[in-house]
C-alpha cells in the first residue's frame, strides 16, 4: 500500500521525498527531510503511526500529517485528529481519494 500510495502522489506531480517502513524510520525521517506533508500508517511495526505522529507533533506543531488505515473506525479517526493529524486516508483507497484528501491541507 505504501508503494500504490508512493506512485498516486507522484503521478500528481507530488514530490516524495522520502518512505519509512516503521514509525521509528517515520520520524528520523521527518527529522532530517522536513517535508510539506507527512503520510503516517496507523498500523507500522516497531512505533505505530499515532504514537509516531505524537512525536513528531510534540517536536514540530506545525507539522502536516495525514494518517492512512484500513481501519477507519471512528475512535481512530478522532485519535488522529486530536493528536494533530490534519486529515484521514482510508485504505483502500484511489487517486480521487488520496487527492482530495491531499488538496484539502491548507
Amino acid at each position: 500500500m505504501r508503494h500504490m500510495l508512493r506512485e498516486i502522489l507522484e503521478q500528481c506531480r507530488f514530490n516524495v521525498v522520502g518512505e519509512a517502513q516503521n514509525g521509528i524510520e517515520a520520524i528520523e525521517m521527518y527529522e532530517e527531510l522536513k517535508p510539506d506533508i507527512i503520510t503516517l500508517d496507523i498500523a507500522m511495526p516497531e512505533m505505530d503511526g499515532l504514537t509516531a505522529l505524537k512525536v513528531i507533533m510534540q517536536k514540530h506543531p506545525d507539522a502536516k500529517a495525514v494518517m492512512v488505515s484500513a481501519v477507519g473506525s471512528k475512535a481512530n479517526i478522532m485519535e488522529a485528529i486530536k493528536a494533530g493529524a490534519k486529515n484521514f486516508i482510508v485504505k483502500p483507497f484511489n487517486e480521487k481519494k488520496v487527492m482530495d484528501v491531499m488538496n484539502s491541507i491548507p
